[in-house]
């Protein structure tokens, strides 16, 4: 019997690219890999369901095991996007905001109410600045094209303030003039830097605060995970560990090229450097894959999902996956 052929869409990663190349075998699977960019991905798997497997916002899957019954997608525990955001709450450097408590009353964009990079700046700022996440006006739209909507139907409770902005504004440009005071965001605004000069990060020693925040409380956010279609996932149950195993094959590729010293493999003077800076800090998985090495970050982003009015229920992460890649064989 030949291999099962499936789609894969996800970005271009170093820890994924074994997989786009096919240079990471993926057991009984011949993959069919889709280069795409995070956002395209998003909207097409949510809204379409094109794709047998998929990167995804981890918000978005939270959300979407609400939706339906049976829910459209199951997870397995590989998270290709990580990221501190605390260098991605940008202002206005009129609207008086100097520190994160300015942010009180103030009015902020976002361009998905949802989106994962916004749960998680609101649930840092909330514990770690105490700004609760009903203190702001929010309001959502694109933010460098007009017309985004948010790709999920919203249900908040009263005490979230979210509106629309103009249809044929961004909020890119918004910051910029002034007309929302702040933004929570993934994308680096273009007004950041070509703009008025008017925009700037809150934080701006922002890797200081991060290893900080990363020291004390040992969590390096989550931003999307890889979700098999529960139909493909119900006949071929055995697709998830397959996947998971390819995945983390491709991920040790990169561990061991950006410790590469006979030549740099990534543009990097002093790459070497920063992975024992991060190994130092962060240990040799620093960025690990698997459920156990990251209970705490997913119940944290599952704790804030459901403060923020999104996750109808607050869910344990091992609900999250499918049940064949929580744990693994050992000799």
């Amino acid at each position: 019997m030949g291999k099962l052929r499936l789609s894969l869409a996800c970005w271009n990663y170093d820890r994924t690219r074994g997989l786009l190349e096919g240079r990471i075998p993926v057991d009984g699977i011949d993959l069919t890999y889709l280069n795409l960019p995070v956002e395209e991905t998003f909207f097409r798997m949510l809204r379409h369901h094109e794709f047998d497997a998929a990167e995804m916002s981890l918000s978005s899957y939270v959300l979407s095991l609400f939706a339906d019954d049976p829910p459209p997608f199951i997870a397995i525990p590989v998270f290709p996007s990580r990221f501190f955001r605390h260098s991605c709450i940008y202002i206005n450097c009129n609207s008086g905001i100097r520190d994160p408590k300015d942010l009180i009353g103030k009015r902020v964009g976002t361009p998905e109410y949802q989106m994962t990079a916004g749960v998680w700046i609101r649930g840092i700022l909330s514990d770690e600045y105490g700004v609760p996440v009903s203190s702001t006006n929010y309001f959502n739209g694109g933010e460098e094209e007009p017309g985004r909507p948010e790709k999920l139907k919203l249900s908040l409770p009263p005490e979230i303030h979210l509106e629309s902005i103009p249809a044929e504004k961004t909020l890119s440009g918004m910051l910029d003039s002034g007309e929302i005071d702040a933004l929570y965001t993934a994308r680096m605004p273009s007004t950041f830097g070509h703009g008025s000069g008017t925009v700037k990060r809150l934080f701006e020693d922002y890797p200081a605060v991060e290893r900080e925040y990363y020291q004390r409380t040992k969590i390096f956010p989550i931003m999307h995970t890889v979700v098999i279609r529960r139909d493909v996932y119900e006949k071929y149950p055995w697709v998830a560990q397959s996947l998971y195993k390819a995945f983390v094959y491709a991920q040790r590729e990169v561990y061991q090229e950006l410790y590469q010293t006979a030549a740099l493999k990534f543009m990097l003077p002093w790459l070497i450097r920063h992975v024992e800076d991060t190994r130092s800090l962060m240990g040799q998985e620093f960025w690990p894959y698997g459920f156990g090495p990251n209970v705490l970050p997913l119940a944290t982003f599952l704790r804030y999902s459901h403060e923020q009015g999104l996750a109808k229920r607050l869910l344990k992460p091992q609900e999250l996956f499918a049940a064949e890649s929580l744990e693994s064989f050992k000799i």
